[in-house]
């Protein structure tokens, strides 16, 4: 459910952090209940979106099969795009999450951002989670965006965008997560499209009249705070971007 931009944020972030908390187990879904309004706004298909949830779920059960409690993995998709974050404890399990995600149906592509370490602390993923629902609630307040064009995924104070989005969006969002305190990097995993293909496949985009110029910085301009993400290998299908932020 799309919130007005008049829900206050303190009460917004203390609801999504109390539903992220509830469900931190080893593994986990990234995705947010699709409800019929949701659906409506969302820039994917309505098949796609159910794909997405069939995904998270279905990888979900084969990672925890595979690993049980050995791995704490983070399993989120868009448009059948699968983002891996979290810890695993070698490097030979990391590539097995990998190809166990590969083979789920209606995947096409894994982007694998599983770290070779001990997993996180539940301080740290705390601290992950509330830098999620701030990004989030300050996504809502943007009045030159639409939230439902982004998923925000955050790990070990990294921040993972994902979204169907213009290049104009891609940016702003981009520039809202690096002001978040706490926020050490952003990496975008965007499926970037021009304003008038978007409009073509029935997207109403929002007005950029209230875009704050200020704000908005170029991708390529990092603040001295922020350290440069790894690389991300690109996706083997044709038509996503996975662009990190530098």
């Amino acid at each position: 459910m799309k919130l007005p931009t008049s829900f206050p944020v303190t009460a917004l972030a203390a609801a999504l952090l109390a539903t992220t908390l509830a469900g931190c187990a080893p593994l986990l879904v990234g995705g947010a209940a699709v409800g019929t309004a949701l659906m409506v706004t969302d820039r994917r298909s309505s098949g796609a979106q159910i794909d997405d949830e069939a995904i998270e779920l279905r990888s979900t059960a084969r990672l925890r099969e595979a690993f049980g409690d050995r791995a704490h993995i983070n399993i989120t998709s868009y448009n059948r795009q699968v983002l891996l974050t979290g810890e695993v404890p070698s490097e030979q399990m990391k590539q097995q999450a990998e190809q166990i995600a590969a083979r789920v149906d209606n995947v096409k592509s894994v982007v694998n951002e599983l770290a070779v370490m001990t997993p996180t602390t539940l301080p740290q993923r705390s601290s992950d989670a509330l830098i999620t629902t701030k990004i989030r609630a300050s996504l809502v307040d943007a009045q030159d965006l639409q939230a439902n064009a982004f998923k925000v995924v955050t790990e070990r104070s990294t921040v993972y965008l994902m979204g169907r989005v213009t290049p104009r969006e891609a940016d702003r969002a981009t520039s809202i997560a690096r002001q978040i305190g706490g926020v050490q990097r952003v990496v975008r995993i965007f499926e970037v499209a021009s304003a008038d293909d978007l409009r073509a496949a029935g997207v109403n985009l929002p007005s950029e009249a209230a875009v704050p110029r200020a704000t908005v910085a170029p991708a390529t301009t990092t603040p001295a705070a922020v350290t440069p993400p790894p690389e991300v290998r690109p996706p083997a299908t044709g038509g996503v971007v996975t662009t990190p932020v530098r």
